[in-house]
């Protein structure tokens, strides 16, 4: 069979322009060599539908020990009692968790799409807003940070089934503990999506949830990374409060409801090559070079945050205690759709973002998001976030000049070309 040239020629451009510019966005990384062979082995071709030794297919005595390596080493990473590493992505994850329990009309509790908050927390558009009822908390508008005594008035009067906490576009840490205090008492279960700051809690950077929270989600592939997937966790397994029961009539654990909840519940056969890939990932991230990472990672973005606050970008909560920052564009008469759009034509890659209170549209917006994982994982550090807020800074303040968005264009190839896109390997 011959080989297609098409798609393998613009997997080569594609490598290109990840290799020649600089990537800001949040939510992306990337990931070692080792990852990616996993992630293209022959795996792929297993049909693996169940759990290690419970499956419905045969032939899956080594599949079995795969997903096994990476169940427990994802415990050990996050300290966890149980996880399922089956959910093709953290939206998936999340599906899979409200499937398990909540009933269609249930209410639940989320933080605000438009202030930093994810779609699968309750926005109209996603599945979590049309099945169940949502309702929402955000930050205050002085100082772009939650009021957890809002939180737990909207929880005392919505009464939800599910409090949601997690973010997409916050960059302040979350007190877990508060909010499982606000989830008592209201007898609601407390969800924390940790897709983004996931590796910085593994290391101790920010508040752990394991101890706090009923369950937790995450994705792979954010400041973890590994492969593109998901993750459900939980700190301890206990019984489910909603009586759920197996064939034989005993009461199940939320483990067990959870196992079911991805597989029948919301998913087929699970990706073993993902799988892979998410196991040699843990095991990455297991090793003091992942500790020095992510704490770089962390360095990179308060400096980063802070050096855009003295050009005068209005940083909201002014400042960041993770991986990313979110700028109001609407103090240099800027919206997000000009910066992301400006940005892609010097090489320099971030995502426009709705703001709190925004008054654009979602296809507009008034901010930009901005994160570090990628660009430390190139090996980038404090000295380099001095020259990229200067190159971004150039390229806004002239992006009616196509002159010298080429010159920052340039600049930014020169400069970055060379650097592997994982520091430790050859490039």
């Amino acid at each position: 069979m011959k080989k297609e040239s098409i798609i393998f020629d613009l997997i080569k451009k594609e490598e290109h322009r990840q290799r020649s510019g600089l990537e800001l966005i949040a939510s992306e990384n990337f990931v070692s060599p080792p990852v990616m062979e996993a992630a293209g082995s022959v795996l792929t071709n297993k049909y693996a539908e169940g759990l290690p030794s419970k499956r419905y297919y045969g032939g899956c005595e080594i599949v079995d020990e795969v997903e096994t390596i990476a169940i427990e080493r994802v415990k050990q990473l996050f300290g966890a009692a149980w996880a399922n590493v089956q959910p093709h992505s953290g939206a998936q994850a999340n599906a899979a968790v409200m499937l398990g329990i909540l009933n269609a009309g249930d209410k639940i509790l989320g933080f605000d799409l438009s202030h930093g908050g994810h779609l699968t927390h309750g926005s109209s558009v996603n599945f979590s807003g049309k099945l169940y009822q949502p309702s929402f908390y955000g930050v205050e508008k002085e100082t772009g940070v939650i009021d957890y005594d809002k939180v737990a008035q909207t929880a005392q009067k919505e009464r939800p089934k599910l409090l949601i906490c997690g973010a997409s576009a916050y960059a302040r840490d979350w007190d877990y503990k508060r909010l499982r205090e606000i989830a008592d008492s209201v007898g609601a279960l407390l969800l924390a999506d940790i897709s983004h700051p996931a590796g910085l809690i593994t290391k101790g950077l920010l508040n752990n949830p394991m101890p706090h929270c009923h369950i937790v989600t995450t994705t792979t592939h954010k400041t973890l990374r590994g492969p593109r997937g998901g993750l459900i966790l939980l700190g301890k397994d206990f019984e489910n409060p909603f009586g759920q029961t197996d064939l034989k009539g005993n009461l199940k654990t939320m483990s067990q409801v959870l196992d079911g909840a991805v597989f029948p519940g919301t998913q087929g056969g699970p990706l073993e090559h993902i799988i892979a890939a998410k196991a040699v990932a843990f095991g990455e991230a297991l090793q003091p070079e992942y500790e020095v990472y992510v704490k770089q990672v962390q360095k990179n973005a308060k400096l980063l945050a802070d050096l855009f606050v003295q050009k005068g970008y209005q940083v909201i909560s002014n400042g960041t205690d993770n991986h990313l920052m979110l700028i109001d564009l609407r103090s240099k008469n800027l919206t997000g759709k000009i910066a992301e759009n400006t940005l892609i034509k010097a090489d320099i890659t971030i995502n426009k973002n709705m703001v709190p209170f925004d008054d654009k549209s979602p296809f507009v917006t008034s901010g930009m998001r901005i994160g570090t994982p990628a660009i430390t994982t190139r090996g980038l550090k404090e000295n380099d976030m001095i020259k990229i807020v200067e190159l971004i800074d150039k390229a806004l303040m002239n992006h009616e000049n196509e002159t010298v968005i080429k010159e920052v264009k340039k600049e930014v190839n020169n400069w970055v070309s060379n650097y592997p896109l994982f520091e430790g390997f050859e490039a």
